[in-house]
């Protein structure tokens, strides 16, 4: 099962100039100096590979694959591993980055990184997957390691993934290493809460905007778009906590349901549907342009970057943005979603319950020792709400929007502990 669902994509812009154009902005106001920015701007490391993988038909086919480290100044790298037929190495840089700034908003030991083979995972089987997932491991033998750079799942791969990457490393370092990769499946080292914590955390940053905003969940209304394992996990944590969801979508297409939809049933319905909401019939049909700028309080963009643009930013009417992708809002669209005065909580802090977590597992795992699930969301939790506190102080601080804000903690954290260890 991927982590997050792909989307369809309307007017791609850059990714890396994206997260540049924001790094700017933030680290001009903290008055960075020029030395410490170029380090903090560009990539430690940047690894491409061809991968030659034998198909079930007998022929052997090239897969390009990609491992950018960002950053490792916090701690070993951490990020996902992308299975996507449109990937680059300027997203995967941005991606890297990204991983960097999240880490260090949320306040946990770790730098950024962000993999990925440019394929199209549904059309291969699983013997190929396996054979392209152990290919990529052993050419990147070197980069990854517990201490050094510990890769996760992320669109087009999950723990099936994880755990033959974690077996092939395991086999050539001659013991188990559980702790080279999160997001395994549980009997392999996964920890509890890890499936639901990105939506989690979702909820909970949704939720400390709307009690800043004086909005109450029993009186509010919620499009999620992308209901993959991020949105629909967060459309069924926020309506537990009283919003009505009236507006969901996948690739397959957008619905409306004015009385709202009953989450549960609407999960039921997908996993029993090739994991689509393809046919679904509990609401009448819209586009997916028609539910990001639906009538509702608040907006979840949970699908991929740049679904929010200078085409469609001057019609959003939610008053709150929670970004569960990345990057779903282009940078040329940030001025008129500010002048609109409608609230962004950025994704850097918004999606961060899933590196969150992945932490705890990777701890759990040096520990030897299985964390209750209780306790995992109870910390996540916490964690969570005192990210987006420090970003909320922080935008108060220097008057600026919580997306630039939210760069602002990052880079400064960055930053000061780079210059602490007294980098050469």
């Amino acid at each position: 099962m991927a982590y997050i669902e792909p989307a369809p994509i309307i007017d791609k812009e850059n990714p890396f100039e994206s997260m540049m154009s924001r790094f700017n902005t933030a680290a001009e106001l903290l008055g960075l100096d020029n030395e410490t920015y170029e380090i903090l701007k560009n990539p430690v490391k940047q690894v491409i590979v061809n991968l030659h993988i034998t198909m079930d038909n007998g022929k052997k086919q090239v897969f390009e694959g990609y491992r950018v480290i960002h950053s490792d100044t916090l701690g070993p790298a951490k990020g996902g591993i992308r299975f996507a037929m449109d990937v680059s190495i300027d997203e995967v840089k941005a991606l890297a980055a990204w991983m960097t700034w999240k880490c260090a908003v949320v306040d946990i030991p770790y730098g950024g990184a962000k993999g990925a083979i440019k394929c199209d995972p549904t059309k291969m089987s699983k013997g190929e997957l396996e054979r392209l997932v152990r290919a990529y491991t052993q050419a990147m033998y070197d980069v990854f390691g517990p201490d050094k750079d510990i890769p996760a799942p992320d669109m087009g791969t999950g723990p099936q993934e994880m755990a033959w990457l974690m077996d092939e490393y395991s086999k050539m370092n001659g013991r188990t290493v559980q702790g080279v990769v999160t997001g395994k499946p549980l009997v392999l080292g996964g920890s509890l809460g890890r499936t639901e914590a990105t939506g989690r955390g979702v909820m909970i940053t949704a939720l400390e905007a709307m009690l800043k905003l004086k909005m109450n969940p029993a009186h509010s209304s919620c499009a999620v778009q992308g209901f993959g394992n991020v949105g629909s996990h967060a459309a069924m944590f926020m309506a537990e906590r009283g919003l009505k969801v009236k507006a969901i979508s996948d690739v397959t297409g957008a619905y409306w349901n004015d009385k709202g939809f009953d989450i549960a049933e609407v999960i039921k319905y997908r996993d029993s549907h090739n994991k689509t909401l393809d046919g679904f019939k509990g609401g009448d049909l819209i586009t997916n342009e028609e539910l990001l700028t639906a009538p509702v309080d608040v907006l979840l963009p949970c699908a991929k970057e740049d679904v929010i643009t200078v085409h469609n930013a001057d019609k959003i009417q939610a008053k709150l943005i929670v970004e569960g992708a990345n990057g779903p809002t282009s940078y040329k669209a940030d001025d008129i979603i500010n002048s609109k005065g409608i609230v962004v909580v950025p994704d850097i802090l918004a999606n961060a319950g899933g590196v969150t977590v992945s932490y705890f597992e990777w701890v759990q795992n040096r520990m030897g020792y299985k964390w209750e699930a209780d306790r995992v969301n109870r910390r996540s939790d916490r964690i969570m709400k005192q990210a987006f506190e420090n970003v909320y102080n922080t935008a108060k601080k220097y008057n600026v929007p919580m997306r630039i804000a939210a760069y602002i903690v990052a880079i400064a954290k960055v930053a000061d502990t780079y210059k602490l260890r007294g980098g050469f």
